[in-house]
Order: structure tokens, then C-alpha cells, then sequence
């Protein structure tokens, strides 16, 4: 195996090292790599066609070394298993030696160039030369093996360290989070004057569900929708697709799967016991469990002309997470599945303008489930709450009467550049002046929670489904679902949906 040379693109790195970082090519270093499992903080990334790797560090580590107590801090606030002093000196290790090979490397090129002359020089001085340079090339490639193995522990330690926190974002557990907002009416039993059903009861009396059959087809946890059920989930896609393009998104459709170094790099853990994510075996590919992945994948390795920004991008895709862990009566029925239908909002921008657009991406939101008649909850989620790649995260909790509880339908995070760092996305502020971008992602249409707040919130005494009035556009002018011709109605709607196209 003959590894390639590349140059490390990190700009925390000393200015004398940048461009004279490469992997080593002696043999040992060759085998010690070959055997070693990259971390999630190395990527095989650039420009298509380039045939370029690229790599990023995970976080920006003189930030680190600079900001040791913040960064300390940050940590225990989060409640995450990283040590900032053990990154900062590997760090320290890390440049040392660096600094020892890129000495070695000198002093080899001047013993080559004396070499180059070797037929002039006297006997005893082309011998010492000769072993001067056996020397130089064995302690040489003694070292690299060592700064490799300390920049593949760097990384993993690194990898570990999460984003900084909004100083607005409350501190501690979910219990902490703030309620920043309210909409719509909480309707119980009571207020409703009926007994309110789960959504799992009315959607099987309606047929428009069916787990007992896909059990045996895929397992436990996968479903089919069928019927009005299926022109549900159609409409809820499109209804969300056509108001992404109305707010200026680029619509887009990605591929299922994703390498794992894109999955990593978004943040998004793809190996180990308690990873929710499905990997391919005998491959390096996942399959996605959101479309923030192949959105986030899509610039990677690049750099983008600061015009370009901010870039707005909205997708469709099926998501597929293993739902490790999960289990009991709350999570039932379409609530936690393995495999649903998402439409996701992904947005690279200035790093200034990042605060303002996830307050604009949180509003989007609020004004799309308004229109679905939903009562929900808008929260700033605490510090215990943030996964790693989040510098602050909305989520939205619908009430579920038939649940009789509330769930999140939709989060909305900044991640500032902490995605931009590890999928090396940056853009030119001016000549020569290349920075990370800030990435945003939120939710715009989580199929199956979306599902169940409209079938609890707008079930009906007789156990139909008044259908919202801005979904019925897209399920060919059906205003309700009824139990007693459910199949005719569903006809009649792809028909009138027919017609309409």
C-alpha cells in the first residue's frame, strides 16, 4: 500500500508547517497507518474531480490551548466525556514533533544534495556521507511512525470536544429548557368532549397503517402506510417542498447513503455500540439518517466564492436510524421507527449572519405547523440537550392528545463552523483569505410525527380525520378520512390529484 501525499490543510497549525505536512512514505509509517483505524476528524474530500484529500482538524485547536478554561467550562456544562488539557497537550506533542521531523527532513535534503557530488568527494568523506544519510533516513522514519501515531490520537481526543454554547442557552438537563414560545389551543378529553384516541387506534381503524405485515417483511419498527395514509405522506412532502421553494430554497432529492467519513464529519457517531446509525457491511457507507448528511456533503472540500452565501438548501429523503435503546409505551406506533420520511433544511452561510437565519429557520417552522392547526411549544434546549456539532438548538414539541403528551416534531441548530472544520468548507473572504462557513440545519417535515399530531389533534367523534385545510391541495380536495369508505375516497383523491398535474 503506498499511501498518497497530501498536504494537511489545518489552520491551526504553525505557518512553517502547513505546507510541509505530508504523510510519511517510509514503510514503517506505511504499515503503522495501514493498521491504524482513521478517526472521524481525516477525510477523503475535495474539489469533484479534483482527486485532492483534504483533512480538517475537528476543532479549531489553537482556540482550545488559547481558551483553556472556557473550553473546560463548556465541557462540564455539556456533560460530554472530553478533556481539553489532554487535546492541548497532545497538541503541544503534536507540534513538537512536527517541528523535529521537518528538521530531519532538512537534513536529509542537504545530505542528498552533498550525495549529488559523492564522485568528488574523498573515500572517507563519501562513506560518513553515506552513513550519515542511512542515519538520517532511519531516525527519520522512526519519527514519522511517532508523529503519526500522535496525530491519530490528537484527532481522537479532539473529535471528542463540542461546540462552544450560546451564552443565552440555558444550563443543565432537558428539565431546563425555556419555553420561548406557544401556539394554538391544548385540547385534552375533556376540553374536547370526547375520549381522544392514539394515533396507532385511529390510523389502523382508518387502514392507513400496517406494522403487522411489515414486521414480517423487514421487522420490527418498519411500516407500511397504505391508503389515505400514503396520499398523507405525499401531501405532507410536497405541501413542505413547495414552501421551501416559496422561501427561496434549492429543492433537492439525495442519494441514502453516505461515506462515513461525510457522516462524521457532520457530527453524527457511525461505529459503536451506541451509534443510531445503519452501516453497509463490507463498504464505507451508512445508510443516512437525516438529509442534513448528503446536504452537509455536498460542498464539501470546497472553497465558495463569498457572493454564493448564504446557500439555502431543502431536500426529501428517507432517513434509517437503529433506535438503540429505545423502547415502552411512548414510543409506539409511528413515534420511533427505523426508517421514515423527512423533509430537511440545510444552510451554509457568513459566519455573521448565521444568529439571524436560525432565527429566521425557527419562524419558517412556527408559521408551517401553525397552518397544520397543531398546539405546540417552541423550546431553547439546555446545554445537556446539545449534541456536539450545536451551538444552540430550537426544538418544537407538538402536544399529542391521544399520546397525552407533547413530542418533538422539529429541532433547528446553528453549528457555526463546527461541521465547516471537519468537511473542510470554507469560503473567500478575499485573496488569499479563505475561512470556515457556518452550517444551520432544521427540521421542515418529519413524516411520522406529523402524522401523529394531525391524526390525534384533528380526530373527530366518529373517528374520521378532518384533513388541514393547507394539505388538501395536495390530497386531491379530500377534507376528511373517514372509516366507512376509506379506499373510495383515496381513489378519488389520486384521481382528482390526477387531473390536477
Amino acid at each position: 500500500m503506498v499511501l498518497r501525499k497530501h498536504a494537511f490543510i489545518n489552520p491551526v497549525l504553525p505557518s512553517c508547517l502547513r505546507a510541509s505536512r505530508a504523510f510519511p512514505s517510509s514503510t514503517k509509517a506505511n504499515a503503522f497507518l495501514r493498521n491504524a483505524r482513521f478517526c472521524s476528524t481525516r477525510h477523503r474530500l475535495g474539489r469533484p474531480g479534483s482527486g485532492r484529500v483534504v483533512a480538517s482538524a475537528a476543532v479549531d485547536l489553537k482556540f482550545v490551548k488559547e481558551n483553556l478554561p472556557a473550553v473546560r467550562q463548556n465541557i462540564a456544562d455539556r456533560a460530554v466525556a472530553a478533556d481539553a488539557d489532554l487535546v492541548v497537550k497532545l497538541y503541544d506533542q503534536f507540534v513538537q514533533l512536527s517541528i523535529s521531523v521537518d528538521n530531519l527532513r532538512q537534513k536529509r535534503n542537504e545530505n542528498a544534495k552533498l550525495m549529488k557530488s559523492a564522485g568528488k568527494m574523498a573515500p572517507e568523506q563519501r562513506q560518513k556521507c553515506i552513513a550519515e544519510g542511512k542515519e538520517l533516513k532511519s531516525a527519520l522514519a522512526d519519527l514519522e511512525v511517532k508523529l503519526a501515531e500522535a496525530e491519530q490520537l490528537l484527532d481522537v481526543e479532539a473529535s471528542k470536544i463540542p461546540n462552544m454554547t450560546h451564552p443565552s442557552v440555558p444550563r443543565g438537563s432537558e428539565e431546563n429548557s425555556a419555553l420561548l414560545s406557544e401556539y394554538g389551543t391544548k385540547q385534552t378529553s375533556e376540553t374536547a368532549g370526547m375520549e381522544l384516541k392514539p394515533h396507532l387506534e385511529l390510523a389502523t381503524a382508518l387502514d392507513m397503517v400496517d406494522f403487522e405485515n411489515a414486521a414480517r417483511v423487514s421487522g420490527h419498527k418498519f411500516y407500511y402506510m397504505r391508503n389515505a395514509g400514503a396520499l398523507l405522506e405525499l401531501a405532507l412532502v410536497n405541501w413542505a417542498m413547495t414552501i421551501m421553494a416559496k422561501n427561496g430554497f434549492t429543492l433537492m432529492t439525495t442519494p441514502d447513503v453516505a461515506r462515513e467519513e461525510v457522516v462524521a464529519g457532520c457530527g453524527f457517531q457511525p461505529r459503536g455500540e451506541s451509534s443510531q446509525v445503519y452501516r453497509i457491511e463490507d463498504s464505507d457507507l451508512c445508510l443516512v439518517g437525516t438529509a442534513e448528511i448528503p446536504l452537509g456533503g455536498y460542498h464539501s472540500g470546497q472553497i465558495l466564492d463569498k457572493q454564493q452565501l448564504p446557500i439555502k438548501m431543502a431536500a426529501f429523503s428517507h432517513c434509517f436510524r437503529r433506535e438503540v435503546g429505545a423502547a415502552g409505551s411512548t414510543t409506539k406506533g409511528l413515534y420511533r421507527v427505523h426508517q421514515f420520511s423527512k423533509v430537511e433544511m440545510f444552510v451554509i452561510c457568513h459566519p455573521e449572519d448565521s444568529d439571524r437565519l436560525h432565527e429566521e429557520l425557527r419562524l419558517l417552522e412556527e408559521e408551517m405547523y401553525s397552518s397544520l392547526g397543531l398546539h405546540f411549544q417552541v423550546l431553547d434546549m439546555p446545554t445537556q440537550d446539545l449534541g456536539n456539532p450545536a451551538y444552540r438548538k430550537y426544538d418544537i414539541e407538538a402536544w399529542m392528545p391521544g399520546r397525552g403528551s407533547y413530542g418533538e416534531i422539529s429541532s433547528a441548530s446553528n453549528c457555526t463552523d463546527y461541521q465547516a472544520r471537519r468537511l473542510n468548507i470554507r469560503y473567500r473572504e478575499s485573496q488569499g483569505d479563505n475561512r470556515f462557513v457556518h452550517t444551520l440545519n432544521a427540521t421542515a417535515c418529519a413524516v411520522p410525527r406529523m402524522v401523529i399530531s394531525i391524526l390525534e389533534t384533528h380526530q373527530q367523534e366518529d373517528g374520521s380525520i378532518r384533513i388541514p385545510e393547507v394539505l388538501r391541495p395536495f390530497m386531491g380536495g379530500m377534507e376528511e378520512i373517514k372509516a366507512d369508505h376509506v379506499s373510495h375516497k383515496t381513489r378519488e383523491a389520486v384521481s382528482a390529484t390526477q387531473r390536477a398535474v
